[in-house]
């Protein structure tokens, strides 16, 4: 069965299976479900969603919990949705059509299909390509909020990434966890605190004895990654929180934790698998080039003649420094004689990465275009280079980022829901408010 997938920043959304189309029965699809604020949650949009996560599991249908319980955890994601999306377009967030279209074209390649095949595909199982559009958009939108609440809210100093190497706090490799949240709401009471303890013992207890740790998550979880089975994916080790780390540190593949109190409920962590990390060695290119843009008095064609041109007179014997000096259009380098440094593969773009797997030390290329303009390329030298210090930095940057992010967020997106007006009329739940999650 084929997926689409698509997961977000910080908020996991969920797979969309195009498998076989089944027909589900539909209640009252222009009932209201959920008000929020100035928007509605219809029971279309809400039985869509049970839908696709019926269909994700088809395969395995003891694995979801009863109907009522998985409506309120998709209704829940909706209501979700919905905030963000408006808190965004408040913000003047508005992705473009052709991000969209870039991803969708992602989406249809990580399937192997064209998009012309996915569209077919979504529309054989009952599903609007349109909605289904539209959904990757407002994901996109979403994840552009996170973006510029982690931009404005989080900074990262040097000392604090000193601190980090320092005392040692850096793990390297990288861990592949799931987990489940017994949730507890702001300013619980004891009582209840007492009754999400007892609550995730129980659900501790049927995986020992047997529950599949998936079905478990979707059935009980109270984390926005439940109807994904609690799957964190690979991660760093330090770009998961400092708890779930010193826990997973202790643990091997397969094991399941005791539950462990955090400051949003009580967690079971299963550590799936794990990875090592060993010195890197990097290769490294140093190059030189010639750059020769088109323009209104330069057309494309003249600016790739220029480029032969010059080219020839290289390869003739003529110094290609000195013509660099002179005709190269790249005003970063050309009094350097183009030289471009020593720097990664990637480092100039994927172009360029593709000349430099073409040539041996001291060869000329020949001419390519970029985006840039019209370039001819030397390959002077490669080495190997170890980065391991480098990349130590960068990952005690990005756990510290990593964690301050979701703290952040999560604090962002209990403010949002405290801040709405949120009114559930799912039958067997009305006037509720959702949960802070």
């Amino acid at each position: 069965m084929k997926k689409l997938l698509f997961t977000l920043f910080v908020v996991c959304l969920g797979t969309v299976s195009l498998g076989r189309a089944q027909t589900l029965p539909v209640e009252s699809l222009d009932s209201i479900v959920a008000v929020i604020d100035d928007d509605i949650v219809l029971r279309s949009e809400l039985d869509r969603d049970v839908q696709m996560i019926r269909q994700q599991y088809a395969s395995n249908p003891q694995q979801l919990p009863s109907m009522d319980v998985l409506e309120r955890q998709v209704l829940d994601r909706l209501i979700l949705m919905k905030l963000q999306v408006a808190r965004a377009t408040t913000n003047g967030i508005k992705i473009p059509d052709s991000e969209v279209d870039q991803t969708l074209g992602r989406i249809a390649e990580q399937n192997k299909l064209t998009v012309a095949q996915m569209r077919q595909a979504l529309q054989a199982q009952g599903q609007s390509y349109d909605q289904f559009r539209r959904s990757v958009r407002d994901q996109l939108t979403v994840q552009a909020l996170q973006q510029r609440m982690v931009q404005s809210r989080v900074q990262i100093s040097d000392a604090e990434i000193d601190s980090v190497i320092k005392n040692g706090k850096l793990r390297r490799g990288q861990i592949h966890l799931a987990y489940i949240l017994v949730g507890l709401a702001d300013g619980a009471t004891p009582d209840q605190i007492e009754e999400a303890r007892a609550k995730a013992e129980d659900v501790k207890a049927q995986i020992d004895g047997g529950l599949d740790f998936a079905a478990a998550a979707i059935r009980f979880s109270d984390a926005q990654n439940a109807l994904d089975g609690g799957d964190l994916g690979w991660r760093p080790y330090d770009q998961v929180p400092a708890a779930f780390a010193d826990v997973a540190e202790q643990m091997q593949p397969g094991q399941v934790s005791v539950p462990l109190r955090g400051p949003n409920g009580f967690h079971i962590l299963k550590l799936i698998e794990r990875r090592d990390q060993n010195t890197q060695l990097i290769t490294e290119y140093h190059a030189r080039h010639i750059l020769i843009k088109a323009s209104e008095l330069t057309s494309n064609e003249q600016a790739r003649a220029t480029v032969e041109g010059l080219r020839a007179r290289a390869e003739a014997g003529e110094d290609f420094g000195k013509l660099a000096k002179q005709y190269s259009e790249d005003t970063n380098n050309a009094n350097l004689e183009g030289d471009m440094g020593w720097f990664p593969k990637e480092g100039y773009g994927s172009r360029v990465a593709e000349v430099l797997d073409t040539l041996k030390d001291n060869q000329i290329s020949q001419p390519f275009e970029t985006e840039l303009g019209w370039h001819v390329l030397q390959l002077l030298g490669t080495r190997s280079t170890d980065k391991t210090q480098d990349i130590e930095r960068n990952q005690a940057r990005q756990m510290l980022m990593s964690r301050k992010a979701e703290d952040e967020y999560q604090s962002f997106l209990r403010q949002l829901r405290s801040e709405s007006h949120i009114e559930i009329r799912l039958p067997g739940a009305e006037g509720a408010a959702a949960p802070a999650g």
